[in-house]
């Protein structure tokens, strides 16, 4: 498995309560697989989540009259996603918090790439991503699970 997934503010029973665990595995296997050994593009990711149901017609606005939108709903699940930077984790959060704040989501998942710089001061993407999702609490209160890619590479 080349992903690890950590849970925040009981997302974990949240998801379960939807009885989506199976269809969550299901899809982080598929988008490992298209991951390995290429260069993972949104244009793909978006075919794969489409294919699985997560990119229905009327689910992804957040705001309306507005281009904001999610990469992927299911559910009540938003989901945000980005394989070239870490850094992405502020803006999916900020995204999702607002659709939860609307009434519009129960818990997010955001796909992140687990590898950064070797050089970084800042410890493992794990312990960045507890630290970060931790602290920024209040402004980002909402039960959300980030999925690390490659993070047993970091």
């Amino acid at each position: 498995m080349a992903y690890e997934v950590v849970h925040f503010r009981d997302s974990d029973e949240i998801l379960k309560g939807k009885e989506m665990g199976k269809e969550i595995k299901q899809l982080l296997d598929h988008v490992d697989q298209m991951l390995h050994g290429s260069f993972a593009t949104s244009k793909q990711l978006k075919e794969a989540l489409k294919e699985r149901g997560w990119r229905e017609d009327g689910t992804l606005e957040i705001l309306e009259k507005r281009k904001y939108r999610y990469m992927g709903y299911k559910s009540r699940v938003g989901l945000e996603a980005n394989f070239s930077s870490y850094e992405y984790i502020q803006p999916a959060l900020f995204k999702l918090q607002l659709g939860f704040d609307k009434g519009r989501l129960d818990t997010g998942l955001v796909l992140l790439t687990g590898l950064r710089g070797m050089k970084t001061p800042y410890g493992s993407t794990l312990e960045l991503v507890e630290w970060e999702v931790e602290h920024l609490f209040p402004t980002i209160s909402m039960p959300v699970s980030v999925v690390l890619f490659d993070a047993r590479l970091v």
